[in-house]
């Protein structure tokens, strides 16, 4: 019997993780329709009503201005929301640009606001400063996404999320740190969760579970932009992702 080894191409290896990529960025608005329609519900509502007291309001200069502002305030949150899943869902550069990485923070916490009101997840953040890495920011973004909602998925009865931005100049990394009050992960899964298709999810009402891809692709794209991602867990009182990325592009990245 020969035994070999199948070999992807690198090209070929690079577009399958970036169709892999697109599918999960999908998955992830999917994950988020529900409390996105929810919110859109609630915009509309209130351009309803404003638009009705308008009209009412005839003969009442000050009322009809104050429904005017109430509907301009609302369209301009829906517009805000639309191109936040839009631009999400259509990013597709492969670019390495220069990003300020509160900035993807604050954009992933705009996508994820309702979705986390919506299952009573409180969300703390603390920016000690703006550091600004080089990297494809949709992916960046992708990253942090994820990290975010398996963070809520970990909190069924709801709680606490807290995120940090720090610049760490000695280690020339920039850290974001992702900690939830959730489940947390038992020991002996906590060094297979990087792997592919290993998931901890258990299969919701509709039979649906987790993949098991979307760590270990968070994985490979962190460590594509030379950075590293850590986990720690403890059973029954919550989980802290700390993703790393280099301030600069070079190669002298020493640990603390």
């Amino acid at each position: 019997m020969i035994q070999g080894e199948l070999l992807v191409p690198t090209s070929e290896a690079d577009q399958l993780r970036q169709q892999l990529l697109q599918a999960q960025r999908l998955s992830s608005v999917g994950a988020l329709a529900s409390s996105v329609a929810h919110e859109f519900n609630n915009i509309l509502t209130t351009i309803i009503n404003y638009a009705r007291l308008g009209l009412r309001a005839e003969n009442d200069p000050a009322a009809r201005t104050q429904a005017f502002e109430k509907i301009l305030k609302g369209g301009q949150r829906a517009a805000t929301i639309v191109n936040s899943m839009l631009g999400f869902a259509r990013n597709h550069s492969t670019q390495r640009t220069p990003t300020d990485l509160v900035r993807l923070v604050d954009e992933v916490l705009l996508l994820t606001e309702k979705d986390l009101s919506k299952h009573r997840v409180q969300v703390e953040t603390k920016y000690y400063d703006r550091p600004v890495v080089k990297v494809i920011p949709g992916q960046i973004e992708q990253i942090l996404l994820n990290l975010v909602i398996n963070a809520r998925q970990a909190m069924p009865q709801g709680g606490r999320l807290k995120i940090e931005v720090r610049s760490n100049h000695r280690s020339r990394f920039a850290e974001v740190r992702i900690a939830d009050t959730g489940v947390g992960i038992a020991p002996e899964q906590l060094r297979l969760i990087f792997e592919p298709f290993y998931t901890t999810k258990e299969p919701d009402e509709h039979g649906h579970g987790g993949t098991g891809l979307g760590l270990s692709v968070c994985r490979q794209i962190i460590e594509q932009h030379r950075g590293r991602i850590r986990v720690e867990s403890v059973l029954g009182k919550g989980s802290t992702f700390t993703v790393k990325l280099p301030l600069r592009d070079d190669d002298s990245t020493s640990e603390e």
